[in-house]
């Protein structure tokens, strides 16, 4: 389309609503048109103001940010009250990687103009990369109140903005039973759902929200945040993809897709998708810390370290970013690392979680320099954060280990013995976190027939299915429903657990590890749908395990280790089924005990490698020459010789551990046997 078209065109709409309508639609398809129809506009009527408008957003959209924002510094000098301009320059400032600007200029846009809808949304997306996702929740939910029409709608979005749940989830369903296939309300539904944890029910609303509006881009981006929170990679990835192909250029879309690449074993292309990202929009602290956690994996530690540094001079207080150096196990803080997070730790107007990192980052700063009592005091400070935010039962967790127990007899495990699928691929690896486990998986992995995936959620996703429990008020069904399982189900299931791994298997070596600890709580279903699967149970003192997971602080899960007594009553209730399911199948489950391995690692391994019905080679000796990613926090001991050291590190804190000792009780005196 010429110039001259578009100007013909503009006459022939017959008026400037029409002409700026046109522009807009133009705008999505052909921003180089659109540009031409602002102009012609222009040229009609100079000066115009929405065409101006028009004229930088067809700029920015055809690559050239930087003269949208020339335009646009020109026209908020003549105008600083004009919304729509410092709405576009939040626009284009995003472009070009200036975030705290762009939230700037958003946030003068909304105080002029509180009802632009859009740049709520922009500005959720510009709090999103910048790592504040609950202000981003908020923009976002002011986004959906200003777009909603229906008086009933604006009020549930009213409700859910003040986090009024139960009001928000009543006037909702009551909208969706007149006007079931209102996506918009849809989408509120999910979002409700996922606040309160409810991530199955939000995947559900939001695939039916795409079954009505394939187009619907912002219930694409919410499913596939909620696949990765199901631990469902494989979906996550494939709608990450959907969402570039739509806007390529998109951060939050590309943040999106470089998260869910890490999480289907794709570091490489990852740390290329990461990269790529940075170097555009560089002023992103949280994204260089996600680029770091990625480096690390694949054993590029100066690389992560560099990058972790970066993070904290974008955001001197992301407690996240010293936890993860600390977290690198081999990295050593200066003096001056502890004085700042000292005084970070002073400021009030951080959060908890900025906190609570920093006191874990603390602790292991001040024990490295041998301060015991104030790392102790840093690591306790740190527990207490975390136990306020979870949701945790030790009473529930141990009930739940005794109906398994019950579960699990001789007659069930002898009456269905044989009956699942009977590959042999996966060999899985159970336990406590930090009991060893990591190295095992090292050791393995070095076997010619073996690869290493990561800790892999499947086992739990299923047996969460199969106690078809939606809320924590009901009772779930598993493990009794294990009993129930026909042959022909438990075939399928284990089916279906190597089908939702295949994803993570890089190469065609015939085994492959999975070592998700707190898969010991389903040994029994493993071993029914899997028979023919290899279960390794990696365990390691008491004393140190516990303490070993006390001063660690876990990207998510592992709720029973903050806190000394609830990490020893869950090791304790941990060993007790460990014990009962040895009595009922005896054999099935290989131990390996990590003061053993240490000391005398040759033999440990060549039992352990019989056990797998592996054949002994060199290479599982010689482990930390191995060159694979590892994405746990012992990843960068893995990549050395073992270390004897490291055994008795707990002494330095027993002062401080009679709670933890107390918990214990007779699994500490009878170590390594069950009591």
């Amino acid at each position: 389309m010429s110039t001259t078209d578009a100007t013909k065109d503009a006459k022939a709409t017959g008026n400037l609503a029409d002409a700026l309508t046109h522009g807009a639609a133009l705008l999505e398809q052909s921003p180089r048109h659109a540009a031409e129809q602002a102009k012609a506009i222009l040229a009609a009527i100079p000066g115009q103001r929405d065409a101006r408008v028009l004229l930088a957003a067809a700029t920015r959209r055809q690559g050239d940010a930087r003269g949208a924002l020339d335009h646009l510094q020109q026209m908020i000098a003549e105008d600083a009250g004009w919304a729509g301009a410092h709405y576009e320059m939040g626009l284009a400032l995003g472009a070009l990687g200036e975030g705290k600007e762009a939230v700037r200029s958003l946030e003068r846009a909304l105080s002029l103009d509180p009802d632009l809808a859009s740049a709520w949304r922009a500005l959720g997306d510009q709090l999103t990369m910048a790592g504040d996702e609950a202000g981003a929740d908020r923009a976002y939910m002011r986004h959906i109140k200003t777009a909603a029409k229906d008086p009933r709608l604006l009020e549930a979005a009213d409700a859910l903005a003040g986090n009024d749940i139960p009001v928000a989830e009543r006037l909702l369903k009551s909208y969706l039973k007149q006007h079931p296939t209102d996506v918009a309300a849809i989408r509120m539904l999910a979002e409700l759902a996922a606040r309160i944890g409810r991530y199955q029910d939000a995947e559900h609303l939001l695939w039916r929200c795409l079954e009505l509006a394939p187009s619907f881009t912002a219930a694409r981006h919410n499913l596939a945040i909620i696949e990765l929170r199901l631990g469902k990679a494989e979906e996550a990835y494939s709608e990450a993809e959907t969402l570039l192909k739509t806007d390529p250029k998109n951060p939050n879309y590309r943040t999106l897709y470089s998260s869910a690449l890490v999480r289907v074993g794709e570091y490489e292309k990852a740390i290329e998708s990461y990269g790529s990202l940075l170097r555009e929009y560089p002023k992103q602290p949280k994204a260089w810390m996600s680029y770091g956690h990625a480096l690390k994996t694949v054993g590029r530690t100066p690389e992560s370290v560099d990058a972790y540094k970066k993070s904290l001079d974008l955001q001197p207080s992301l407690g996240e970013a010293y936890w993860s150096l600390a977290n690198l196990k081999i990295f050593r803080f200066e003096p001056a690392d502890i004085a700042a997070m000292k005084a970070q730790l002073q400021r009030g107007d951080i959060d908890d979680d900025d906190r609570l990192h920093l006191h874990f980052a603390l602790g292991k700063a001040l024990e490295d320099a041998k301060e015991y009592e104030e790392s102790f005091l840093h690591y306790e400070q740190g527990n207490a954060i975390r136990q306020k935010q979870i949701v945790y039962d030790e009473d529930e967790m141990a009930v739940r280990l005794d109906r398994s127990k019950a579960v699990l007899s001789p007659a069930l495990l002898a009456a269905k013995a044989g009956r699942g699928c009977e590959k042999s691929d996966p060999i899985f690896i159970v336990g406590m976190p930090r009991a060893g486990s990591t190295l095992l998986e090292q050791i393995l992995s070095s076997h010619s027939q073996v690869e290493g995936t990561m800790e892999l959620p499947d086992i739990i996703a299923i047996a969460k299915r199969l106690g078809g429990k939606a809320k924590r008020s009901e009772e779930s069904r598993y493990p009794e429903i294990i009993a129930e399982l026909s042959d022909d189900q438990l075939n399928a299931l284990g089916e279906e657990y190597l089908e939702r791994t295949r994803i993570q298997r890089k190469t065609d070596k015939p085994f492959f590890i999975d070592k998700m600890p707190n898969n010991f709580m389903h040994v029994g279903l493993i071993h029914l749908i899997l028979p023919n699967a290899k279960i390794i149970d990696a365990r390691r003192h008491p004393m140190a395990c516990c303490f070993s997971g006390f001063k660690q602080h876990f990207a998510k899960g592992q709720g029973f280790s903050y806190g000394l007594e609830r990490i020893g009553r869950y090791y304790r209730d941990y060993v007790l089924l460990m014990k009962h399911f040895d009595e009922v199948a005896p054999g099935v489950v290989h131990r390996v005990i990590y003061e053993e391995m240490v000391a005398d690692p040759e033999t440990r391994i060549k039992a352990m490698l019989e056990h797998c019905g592996l054949p002994f080679e060199e290479a599982c000796l010689n482990f930390h020459q191995t060159e694979r990613a590892v994405r746990t926090a012992s990843s960068e001991q893995v990549r050395q010789p073992i270390y004897k050291g490291g055994v008795d590190q707990w002494v330095n804190y027993k002062p401080w551990l009679s709670e933890l000792e107390a918990a214990l009780g007779d699994v500490l005196t009878s170590y390594p046997d069950a009591p």
